[in-house]
This record gives C-alpha cells, sequence and structure tokens, in this order.
C-alpha cells in the first residue's frame, strides 16, 4: 500500500481501502483504520514541520536538575558565574520542585537524596535563603534521609571543590590509573565510554584535591554539623565491598607518599587523553558530565580560561542550554540528533512517505554527512577492525555506538537518493562495523566489545549508576533486524544474535530493556528482529511476548512502565498510558502478526483519540534510559515518531523487509 503526496505541503494523503480491506474489514476495524489515517496525516505534517534546514531533526532531552546545578557550580568554580544564567538556572531548578520539598530523576518519580542536595545549593549560589519555605522544606528531607553523608560520591566531589566536604572522605582514584595495560583488571577501558571519559579527569582532580572559598555555610544539611561524616560499620572482610574498602585505604595512603614525579607524569598523561578526544565543536564525547569534568581537571593543570581548548570547551557547554519562553535555562545532558532523525526517517517512511521525498532525501544526506569513518576507542579492542558507524550527537567521533548505526542503516534503506552508490558504500561500512563490534557471547553492546568486567561497578568511587556496557537486548535486537534486512538473516553471527535473544528471554515472555523503559521497550526491540530474521509469529518465543503484551495492556488500551520497574517487580509492565511505550507495544504486536486482534485495534484507538489537534502526542513521563534508574531521559521525539511508525504499519501493512535502497 502506497500513499500520494500533496506536493505543496508535504502532507501524506493516506489510501482509501481497497474493496478487499472493505470486505473484511468490520465497522469497528474501519472506524479504527480510518482514526488511524487520520492521525497518520496529521503526525506526518507534524513532523515534517519540524526538521531543521540542514535535514536533521532533535527533540529536547530531558533528564534531572543536576545538571542544571552543576553547571552553576561549575561557573561559580571558575569565577565566570553570572546574574542572567544563575536566575534563568534557578527558574527551571525552582519549578522542578515537588510539593514534598525534594527533586526527583524523572516525571512522578520519587524525591532522591543527591539531586535534591545539589539542586539546593544550586539555589543557594542563586540567593535563596535557607529559612525560605522551599528550601527550609527540602533541607528538613535531606537530614531526614541521613544529610549529605548519605548522598553518592559525585554529589560530595562537587561540595568538597568548596570545602563543605572533605577530600579524605571521599574514595580515591589516582591518576597513575591511566598507565594500566588494557588487560589489566580496572584499566580504563574497562569502564564504558560515558564512565571512562568522566573518570580520567576526575583522577586529576582527586590528585588535585582543589578548594575554592565557599560562599555560604551547608550545615542545615548534616544530620549533625558538628560531626558531619559519622563513621560507618565496615563491610564484611570476605565480600566484595569488603575488599574494594581496603583498597580504597590503601590507595588514600599511597595519595600521601605518591613519587611526584610519577604523578605528575600520570596526570600530564591523563590531559593528553583528555585534550586528543576533545571533538571538533569542542565538547568531550557529545555530553555535558564529561566535558565539564574535562574542564575542571585542565584548568587545575594551568589552562587558563581563554586557553584554546578550555575556550571551546565552556562555548560547548553554552550549547547544552534549552532557554524557554518563560526565562528558564535547562541543560540538557547530551543531544540526540542522528537518533532522532534516523527514526523520524523511518517512522515518515512507514507512514507512507514516498521514498524520494525532498525532506527524506535530505534526511539521508545530512545522515550520511555525520558517518564516522577515523577509529575511536572502541579501535582499542578491536584494532583491525576498518571504521565506519554514527553517533548519536552532533560532534562526537571518538564514540560511534552500535544502536545508532543499526537504525541510520535501517533509514538510509528507506530513501530513493540520487546517489544511490554513495548510500551503498556507507551501509556497507557500517554493516562491517557493527558485525566486527559482536561481543563474544554472541549479542552487541552500545559502544565497545566485551565490556562486562564486573570490577568497576565494585569501586567505592563507582555509586552513580551503570559504569560498564554489556550486551543488550535491546541493541542487539536492533542489529539484528538490520542484518536481516540486509539479507544476512542467516549469516552465522546473526544467528548467534538471535541464539542470545531467546536465551535472554524472562520467563514472563518479555526482554529487558537496557536502553528504553523497560521491558515493554526491550519486547518491542526484539520481537521485530526475531520475526525480521524469520522467525514465524507461531515461534513459542513470539507466542510468549505477544501473551505477556496482551496481559500488561492498560483499561484505557495503552501501555506504560514506570521507571521503578528497574527496581521494584510489582511495576513491570505497569504505569500511566504514554505514547512511546504504547507505540512500542503495537510494534512488537504488529510484527508477530496480530494486525487483527483485540489488543492493536485497542492500541492504535488509544494513539488516535489521544493525539493533540497539532499532531503531536503530550507526554510527561520518561521513557528512556541512561543507567537503569539511577539515570532517566525524557526524549521528547519519542513521542512523535513511535507513534507515527507503529501507526503506518497499522494501516500500510507489513514493516519494510529490505531492498537494494534505491526506492524499491
Amino acid at each position: 500500500m502506497t500513499a500520494t503526496t500533496d506536493g505543496s505541503t508535504g502532507a501524506v494523503t493516506p489510501p482509501a481501502p481497497s474493496a478487499t480491506e472493505t470486505a473484511d474489514t468490520t465497522p469497528e476495524t474501519a472506524g479504527t483504520q480510518d482514526a488511524a489515517k487520520r492521525a497518520i496525516q496529521r503526525s506526518t505534517d507534524f513532523l515534517l514541520s519540524r526538521q531543521d534546514a540542514q535535514g536533521w531533526w532533535k527533540g529536547d532531552l530531558d533528564t534531572n536538575v543536576t545538571m542544571d546545578a552543576e553547571d552553576l557550580l561549575l561557573r561559580q568554580f571558575l569565577g565566570i558565574r553570572d546574574e542572567q544564567t544563575t536566575r534563568a538556572a534557578a527558574l527551571f531548578i525552582r519549578g522542578e520542585q515537588r510539593d514534598d520539598g525534594t527533586w526527583a530523576t524523572f516525571y512522578g518519580g520519587p524525591g532522591e537524596l543527591s539531586t535534591t542536595i545539589e539542586a539546593y545549593v544550586a539555589l543557594r549560589l542563586a540567593g535563596d535563603a535557607p529559612d525560605a519555605p522551599h528550601m527550609a522544606k527540602a533541607s528538613a528531607w535531606v537530614r531526614a534521609q541521613g544529610g549529605i553523608a548519605a548522598s553518592r560520591v559525585f554529589t560530595r566531589i562537587w561540595l568538597a571543590l568548596f570545602g563543605w566536604w572533605k577530600w579524605d572522605d571521599l574514595p580515591e582514584l589516582p591518576p597513575e590509573l591511566i598507565y594500566f595495560p588494557k588487560w589489566f583488571p580496572l584499566n580504563i577501558y574497562d569502564f564504558g565510554c560515558w564512565a571512562r571519559q568522566t573518570i580520567v579527569p576526575l583522577t586529576i582532580v582527586s590528585a588535585k584535591r582543589p578548594v575554592r572559598p565557599a560562599p555560604f555555610p551547608l550545615d542545615e544539611l548534616h544530620t549533625d554539623a558538628r560531626v558531619p561524616n559519622p563513621p560507618k560499620a565496615p563491610s564484611p572482610v570476605a565480600s566484595w565491598d569488603g575488599v574494594f574498602e581496603r583498597l580504597d585505604k590503601a590507595l588514600h595512603m599511597y595519595h600521601k607518599v605518591a613519587p611526584r614525579r610519577l604523578r605528575k607524569a600520570a596526570m600530564n598523561s591523563a590531559a593528553r587523553w583528555i585534550i586528543e578526544r576533545q571533538e571538533n565543536d569542542g565538547c568531550w564525547g557529545g555530553i555535558q558530565p564529561p566535558a565539564v569534568y574535562s574542564v575542571i581537571a585542565l584548568h587545575l593543570l594551568g589552562y587558563d580560561l581563554e586557553h584554546p581548548v578550555l575556550k571551546s570547551g565552556l562555548e560547548s557547554l553554552d550549547r547544552f542550554a534549552v532557554w524557554r519562553e518563560d526565562g528558564a535555562r535547562m541543560i540538557e545532558a547530551c543531544q540526540s540528533p542522528v537518533w532522532d532523525t534516523c527514526l523520524a526517517t523511518i517512522a515518515l517512511a512507514d507512514a507512507g512517505l514516498p521514498a524520494d521525498h525532498p525532506q527524506l532525501v535530505k534526511a539521508a544526506d545530512w545522515m550520511l554527512g555525520e558517518e564516522i569513518v577515523r577509529p575511536g576507542d572502541w579501535a582499542v579492542r578491536k584494532p583491525q577492525l576498518p571504521p565506519g558507524g554514527w553517533a548519536f550527537e552532533f560532534h562526537n567521533d571518538n564514540y560511534p555506538d552500535i544502536d545508532d548505526t543499526a537504525e541510520v542503516v535501517l533509514a538510509l534503506r528507506r530513501v530513493k537518493h540520487p546517489d544511490p552508490e554513495r548510500v551503498e558504500n556507507a551501509i556497507a561500512r557500517g554493516v562491517r562495523w557493527n558485525i566486527g563490534m559482536q561481543s563474544k557471547n554472541g549479542a552487541w553492546g552500545a559502544f565497545d566489545v566485551d565490556n562486562t568486567s564486573p570490577l568497576p561497578n565494585k569501586l567505592p568511587f563507582c555509586d552513580f549508576g551503570e559504569v560498564i556496557d554489556p550486551p543488550s537486548a535491546d541493541v542487539t535486537g536492533h542489529v539484528v533486524e538490520m542484518l536481516a534486512i540486509e539479507g544476512k538473516a542467516h549469516d552465522p553471527r546473526t544467528r548467534r544474535g538471535i541464539e542470545w535473544l531467546l536465551a535472554e528471554q524472562e520467563p514472563s515472555g518479555a526482554w529487558f530493556g537496557r536502553w528504553g523503559v523497560n521491558y515493554v521497550y526491550g519486547t518491542g526491540s526484539v520481537v521485530p528482529a526475531l520475526t525480521a530474521a524469520g522467525l514465524p509469529g507461531s515461534h513459542r518465543a513470539i507466542r510468549r511476548a505477544v501473551s505477556w503484551l496482551e496481559s500488561v495492556q492498560n483499561e484505557d488500551g495503552g501501555w506504560g512502565e514506570d521507571l521503578r520497574s528497574y527496581r521494584e517487580e510489582k511495576w513491570i509492565g505497569h504505569g500511566a498510558s504514554t505514547a512511546s511505550q504504547t507505540a512500542w507495544a503495537l510494534l512488537a504486536l504488529l510484527a508477530a502478526g496480530e494486525q487483527e486482534s483485540k489488543a492493536v485495534e485497542r492500541g492504535v484507538a488509544w494513539l488516535a483519540e489521544t493525539q493533540a489537534e497539532d499532531g503531536s502526542w503530550d507526554e510527561p513521563y520518561f521513557t528512556g534510559t541512561g543507567f537503569p534508574w539511577d539515570f532517566s531521559i525524557n526524549y521528547h521525539l519519542y513521542r512523535q515518531v513511535f507513534p507515527l511508525t507503529a501507526l503506518g504499519r497499522y494501516v500500510n501493512g507489513e514493516p519494510f523487509t529490505g531492498g537494494s535502497g534505491k526506492g524499491s
């Protein structure tokens, strides 16, 4: 089934149902089909209207107020905090405070201690008085939760920069770590790329232990200001925690006796490592936290703020700011144009937009220009693998990722490009790189191969979320789907990925979602991959997945899953219905051959009924994941692209199953 395009507006005109369709369709189904077609047209118009002139799409990326608080703390530390930025950041932070005085890490979530402490300190910097009602409520809650002493290491590092916490009371991480060979336990390449980029600069900060004068005390955030860090009972000697506690004590002793020349050399080596990985736009890895810590580390080593490295680094941080109409300023932890653009391209193609539509061609042009053709950190483990692939962000040539590469290939296959040879060559490089990044167990992680050492997560320093990058079902599913569409469904490497996915299915029939919330995302990623690779809808694994999705469908017809599902079993598959999660469930059910099921009809009807007049969907809930539970994301474009993809596949039939990339 195809659709025509109105050349003046780019709007899709859905086709009329065929005689066969009309004869086989019940009145209820016909009504749902009509509603879906209207929703497709509105959604297509909405998405096309939001494409950048260069060809990309990018939605805001919401996380939590620690990004905003730490931005202010950085500016305070460097002596560059200005009134306008402070006022705008404080306006945003205040607006995110919950009624109980706390700040959460996701919409509707519980108050979180470290986030609340950092938000409170930022508002103190902005001039909010500690006895103001909203501040007093926050500090009372912090004390009730154990005060600063109970917060995470990263929060206490920020406080130590101003003397609000003692460096001696923080875990030690020596810069000599930079010299550990790649086969040695706890070398920097044992950490996931996001943790690696953060930890290397923090080894310099940890060695330097700087203290800038605090502008005010924080006694109100301690349970007892006279004993801010009460002693804790040691862990059992035979436990991993006990082993690493003793290691940390040894490292504190080493800090006092470290050979000066060795330490200086290690810090300089770490600085070179940092500078070599600075991107063309001045950032590091396209994400905000490593950029912040890299700026601090290099500044401590004598780089002044006018030095080209620091100047461009600070300028890059300004590009993470989203200024809102009310004057508030929100900081994005990262930006997602490649991810958003490939998903938008797939959605529009599934909606029926012609493969040669000018806006799809423009999107393909932009994605082709973002291909990474030089080695990055991934080459440490795979030195013989030729480069090729795509990252998540505007500028991140050091860390292409496997998930984006798979989805970009799927997107490029949907476009009839005027230079098909260029497309074919880029796809070939991306496929080769993705295959080469397969881990030993047959699955794929996000950025690295076999990044599975359990030791980094045991370090007392690493309490801020996931610090390794093991293979996941959602990434593996996307790669398997891409390989199947590229005609490699029977390739032994694809079959190993399928075997791993089948072995990873939960007893419930679902799959765990590493990069999206949660089992709905994992299942929505895996089922389309397995069917694309040739598993029939009658396969036992597919039927179990279908049964699970049907069992967790909400009364209103949608699907939702709360982030608490990462910690509490009762939340698995349960939560308020959202557009993105409903779409993920529908994508799995449609791939399983459930087009005529009541569950699909109800899900499609929910999407059509909840769509706004402008063609968008509202979704305050966070359905993306940085670190399961610890760092959550609201991708503002998810609520647009995934529903359009699901509706398009419902109306237009089977998802794309392959072709030459020349409009077939």
